[in-house]
């Protein structure tokens, strides 16, 4: 019974082993097979194929060194070599398994490993394993434009095989560019898909704009606005972020429509205005820093975020000011007064000058009335002189004021812009900010002198200055001009007066006496007669002569007429 059980045994042994070898007899030398590891030696693998003998594989051949067990494919280079021994090669294999991925990634359009080994004047070659070489045009190299071919050379990187054949020919063309583009549209998709609002994302700083900076989000970009950089005021975005920069940033908006990204640095801190009552209050002095000017006034910043607008009213209580930097600078620090605030549109208005005293204020203590100095001429006007009494503080000289005597008409012919010239306050208005000045204040007024001292009918020197038609002009005491007209320069009937050249008997400069006869201060007239003073003259003498105690005769009288005849043709 033992003996039969063994027999049967046998029997089915040698049936299998038939039957696989026959199995094995339909394999080709040149197939692709499957083996398993069964033994690793420092030099080589050993694979049963399911043949009598395994198939033994330099160890060089395996990129990582495989484990017992290991499923390995090669291919039957030949079933029975020197000594019996299946002979078979992994490296062929593996050049079989490339050419059949290759293909199935061309028609899948899925990527496959390359690098970058040299340059043309179109591309690049690639190689993509095996001693197989691909193009990549320049154009397909990346998704940003490719400045420097030399930084692509050794590069490894996943391609899309665009062409595998041209012409019945192996022409491989590969696009990495395709490749990105995908793997980025992929990222991005992702991306909307699983961030939220307020979410914190991480991100490289890639390049620079004047409005901000793109952020590279893994291939694709989000925007840092420089109104987003922070809550203050920002001029240039590289104060804040620096290129290649890591940082962490906020999303601020996402729309899955237009594919835009907006981010955030300032919003990981509270808007500044929410609590802006908390600090600040109308009438508080703060400090803070010009950040901008324009026509219209100075932007200053108390607090990042917190920027107010001083106008260009609000800026001196004196000085005219036309622009702001006629007073202020970027980056100047200056104290202000908080003179108002509107929180929706985050607005506050600031005063430079209410944290100065008004000079208008003490200006009668500065400048009282009478008080005599010495000033700048700074604009002439047809009415008038401006005078610079201090920084920001003129007087008014009008063009009345200039002389006692004079009728100037043109303040530019007596004094000059830029001259110093001793002037006298007159008057102050404060309310209206006006201060009114004289020259001619400095002395006294000599037409009051000239009223006092010489009623009507006084007799006073003079000298001709100017000879009209009408009559002559004799300056008195003070350089007063009065008038003498023709009609009263000789008496009427007189020889003189049907002489139509009588004015000839007067020269300017002549030295002459004449009875004032109207004196009008406030119109600055006097009229004067030398006829009248020389009938004075006459009565006194008649007089004399008529009153003589000694009694002379007729014929005296008859000579002093003579004389007196004489001395009036001189």
């Amino acid at each position: 019974m033992a003996e039969s059980e063994a027999d049967i045994t046998t029997e089915t042994q040698t049936s299998l082993q038939e039957e696989y070898l026959n199995s094995f007899n339909d394999l080709e030398e040149g197939q692709l097979i499957d083996g398993t590891v069964i033994e690793i030696s420092t030099e080589n693998v050993f694979v049963d194929v399911g043949y009598k003998s395994e198939g033994k594989i330099p160890i060089e051949e395996f990129k990582t060194k495989p484990e017992i067990g290991d499923t390995v494919s090669v291919v039957l280079v030949s079933k029975e070599g020197k000594g019996g021994q299946v002979i078979v090669s992994k490296g062929k294999a593996d050049e079989k398994v490339f050419w059949k991925n290759l293909r199935i990634a061309h028609q899948e359009n899925t990527p496959v490993n390359g690098k970058f080994v040299s340059s043309n004047k179109g591309g690049f070659e690639v190689n993509l394993g095996f001693g197989v070489i691909g193009f990549c045009p320049l154009s397909k190299t990346d998704v940003k434009r490719v400045e420097n071919p030399e930084d692509y050379i050794g590069l490894e990187s996943k391609f899309i095989i665009d062409r595998l054949y041209s012409d019945n020919k192996l022409k491989i063309v590969v696009s990495r560019r395709n490749y990105l583009e995908k793997e980025i549209s992929e990222k991005k998709n992702k991306f909307f898909s699983e961030t939220e609002l307020g979410a914190v994302v991480s991100g490289e700083v890639k390049s620079f704009t004047s409005f901000g900076a793109f952020i590279d989000l893994g291939g694709f970009d989000g925007l840092l606005h420089i109104n987003d950089m922070s809550w203050g005021h920002v001029t240039r975005p590289k104060d804040y972020v620096k290129k290649d920069q890591k940082i962490e940033l906020k999303i601020i908006r996402l729309d899955p429509e237009t594919q835009k990204i907006n981010l955030s640095l300032k919003h990981f801190t509270p808007d500044p205005w929410t609590v802006f009552e908390e600090h600040y209050g109308v009438g508080d002095i703060v400090k803070g820093k010009v950040t901008k000017l324009a026509d219209f006034g100075a932007f200053i910043e108390i607090e990042e975020g917190i920027e107010g607008l001083v106008h260009i009213s609000e800026l001196s209580w004196v000085k005219r000011v036309k622009h702001p930097g006629e007073l202020l600078t970027i980056g100047d620090e200056v104290e202000t007064k908080i003179l108002g605030y509107d929180l929706e549109s985050g607005r506050v208005s600031l005063g430079l000058k209410q944290v100065l005293q008004n000079p208008w204020d003490n200006i009668e203590e500065s400048f009282p009335v009478g008080h005599r100095l010495k000033a700048k001429v700074v604009k002439l006007t047809s009415a008038g002189v401006f005078i610079e009494l201090t920084e920001g503080i003129d007087g008014f000289l009008h063009v009345d004021d200039l002389s006692w005597t004079k009728k100037i008409k043109n303040p530019g012919s007596v004094i000059k812009t830029g001259e110093e010239v001793e002037v006298a306050i007159i008057s102050i208005d404060k309310e209206a900010q006006r201060i009114r000045l004289g020259l001619k204040q400095l002395s006294d007024d000599p037409w009051k002198y000239l009223r006092e001292n010489f009623p009507k009918n006084s007799v006073i020197d003079g000298e001709i200055t100017n000879i009209t038609d009408f009559g002559v002009f004799v300056k008195v005491i003070g350089d007063i001009e009065g008038l003498v007209s023709k009609y009263n320069l000789v008496e009427p009937g007189a020889d003189d007066s049907r002489d139509e050249d009588y004015l000839s008997r007067f020269k300017t400069g002549q030295k002459v006496k004449a009875i004032i006869i109207e004196l009008n201060p406030r119109t600055q007239r006097l009229s004067l007669s030398i006829k009248d003073y020389q009938k004075s003259i006459q009565r006194k003498e008649l007089s004399k002569y008529i009153h003589d105690e000694d009694g002379e005769s007729t014929a005296a009288f008859g000579d002093f007429l003579k004389q007196m005849d004489s001395d009036s043709q001189e």
